[in-house]
């Protein structure tokens, strides 16, 4: 960002400017003088004192225009190959070489060295984003191989003629488990991506709240139920203006987690609460926490975490990511409190109005 000069700079710089303006002209018609005088000493010249100080005058202009040529030319090159450097630099970029960096150690000040600083800050935010673009394209690919692997050495096994009708019932059931895999992944990143675009439309509408939290938990009865655990609500009457059918996914998504990642008999307590000007939505549990490293970077794209996490669970490392994007679009925020084997608690804070 360019920053704004003071009233007190500003007069500094034309204080300056005039300074050394004076003293290039100064200098020029004080040589001037001098020259015309020692030229009269010797020769006998009877001009009026108008004539003579005509002539004074324009040997000052003439000795100022020779000074500031001289200057030009002294200073042309290193002006022209600064202009060189920067087009260069601009060029690379646009060919897609962020790694560049315009030299700022010849002291360029002014709009020239605004102007590098500008082309260098460039640069570093555009590196960082095909950083971020190279990493994401990376872990695309290892999430997808993952599953055609599996996909492709499943399906080459069932072309032997010796196995048992279980045991083909079996490797099917992983093929398809891991094509549902792969659909899933292609969904989660085309739902990043519209959330992500710029055309993206909430359409609030007013419902309730309350409502939808306790379907979602009911429709999850089969799991919390095969894993007897203790379901505690605790809903107030909340009515809320929002994209019913994005925070339905929010909602999803945490709840699933604090199910699978809660052990046997332990809970799940989902609550509601309307404050003056927002509304919180806690989810918590007694699972197996998430270490103080991992939430620092739980919320970034395909980040699964501690092993402990995902070795017994399936995921892409893509749901946290959706949500924490849907309570962004809302003008919220998403917050978790939770340590390693001591259970988690995510809350979700939206305003009110």
């Amino acid at each position: 960002m360019k920053r704004r000069l003071s009233k007190i700079e500003v007069a500094l710089r034309v204080v300056g400017a005039t300074a050394m303006l004076f003293a290039f002209s100064g200098g020029t018609f004080s040589l001037a003088y001098w020259l015309s005088k020692w030229f009269y000493a010797r020769h006998e010249v009877h001009w009026p004192d108008f004539a003579v100080q005509l002539v004074n005058w324009g040997l000052g202009v003439l000795f100022l225009f020779i000074m500031v040529a001289v200057v030009n030319l002294l200073t042309r090159p290193k002006q022209k190959a600064v202009w060189i450097e920067m087009m260069d630099a601009l060029k690379r970029m646009a060919k897609g070489d962020f790694n560049v960096m315009v030299d700022r150690d010849k002291k360029y000040h002014g709009q020239i060295g605004e102007f590098i600083q500008s082309i260098n800050d460039m640069a570093h935010e555009l590196k960082q984003v095909e950083l971020l673009r190279q990493e994401f394209i990376s872990n695309v690919s290892h999430e997808i191989q993952s599953p055609l692997t599996s996909i492709r050495g499943f399906a080459s096994t069932l072309q032997r003629e010796d196995l048992s009708p279980d045991e083909q019932k079996h490797y099917l059931s992983i093929i398809e488990k891991e094509t549902t895999r792969l659909s899933k992944i292609s969904d989660n990143l085309l739902k990043l991506t519209t959330l992500e675009s710029e055309q993206q439309q909430l359409d609030p509408k007013r419902y309730r709240l309350d409502t939808q939290l306790e379907s979602i938990v009911l429709a999850c009865e089969p799991q919390w139920l095969e894993k007897e655990l203790e379901l505690e609500l605790a809903l107030e009457e909340t009515e809320i203006v929002a994209n019913e059918e994005m925070l339905s996914q929010v909602w999803v998504n945490l709840i699933h987690n604090a199910i699978k990642f809660t052990p046997a008999h332990g809970s799940v307590k989902v609550v509601l609460h309307r404050a003056e000007h927002e509304i919180k939505v806690l989810v918590s549990d007694t699972g197996i926490g998430i270490s103080q490293e991992d939430q620092l970077r739980m919320f970034e794209r395909f980040y699964k975490g501690d092993k402990q996490r995902t070795r017994t669970a399936d995921g892409s490392g893509l749901g946290l990511s959706i949500v924490k994007k849907i309570v962004e679009l809302h003008r919220g925020e998403i917050r978790v409190d939770s340590k390693l084997h001591g259970g988690s608690t995510f809350e979700v804070i939206l305003p009110a109005d």
